[in-house]
């Protein structure tokens, strides 16, 4: 099953730095493997008149589109939210636009939940909790057990390309399975940072 999915989703680590833009409308990271060499970029995708908007309108409530790219410029899973008042889907797609994963907020006192849903059965797959203040997620499957860290501590090679922006580390446990289940856990955990920010 491993053949299926994206190359940029076989790692278990990845390194999410943040590239700083001065007329900051739209969010871009850069993203990087464990050896410090830059496999992708996410982007925010904003029309025109989506820019006017943000001016306007309180962006908790604006949909959003996050892009995940591989150095190609290859599109590898795309993270969208319509419009919303309150804790709306957001929607997991793969490069052909099938939908792969189903994510639910819930906030509790600076401690956001995520919940990661099959969109065919609806089966919960994997749960993003953490403290938002120390920037500390742990993701566990429905049994509970761990399978994966969000953090903003990193070493090694990848310690000297970071800018002083933000930037955090996702780790999956190796032994989780490489299939579309793994892709919508990692796409989720690698954007959280821009979801927490188009959601406050």
């Amino acid at each position: 099953m491993s053949q299926l999915i994206p190359t940029f989703f076989l790692g278990d680590e990845y390194f999410i730095d943040e590239k700083v833009n001065l007329l900051k409308f739209t969010n871009e990271y850069k993203v990087y493997n464990e050896q410090g060499a830059q496999i992708g970029v996410i982007k925010q995708r904003m029309s025109g008149w989506h820019k006017a908007l943000t001016l306007l309108i309180n962006k908790a409530m604006m949909p959003f589109q996050l892009e995940i790219t591989d150095t190609n410029n290859q599109l590898q899973a795309t993270i969208s939210r319509g419009w919303t008042f309150w804790m709306s889907k957001i929607v997991v797609t793969d490069p052909s636009g099938t939908e792969i994963g189903h994510i639910k907020q819930k906030f509790k006192f600076f401690k956001p939940t995520f919940l990661i849903n099959d969109p065919a059965s609806g089966e919960n797959i994997a749960q993003i909790t953490g403290d938002w203040k120390a920037w500390n997620f742990t993701i566990t499957n429905p049994a509970g057990a761990e399978m994966g860290k969000i953090s903003k501590k990193w070493a090694g090679a990848v310690k000297e390309i970071f800018t002083s922006a933000d930037k955090y580390n996702v780790s999956i446990d190796p032994n989780y399975a490489e299939n579309n289940r793994k892709v919508a856990i990692v796409a989720t955990a690698i954007t959280i940072d821009m979801v927490l920010k188009e959601s406050k």
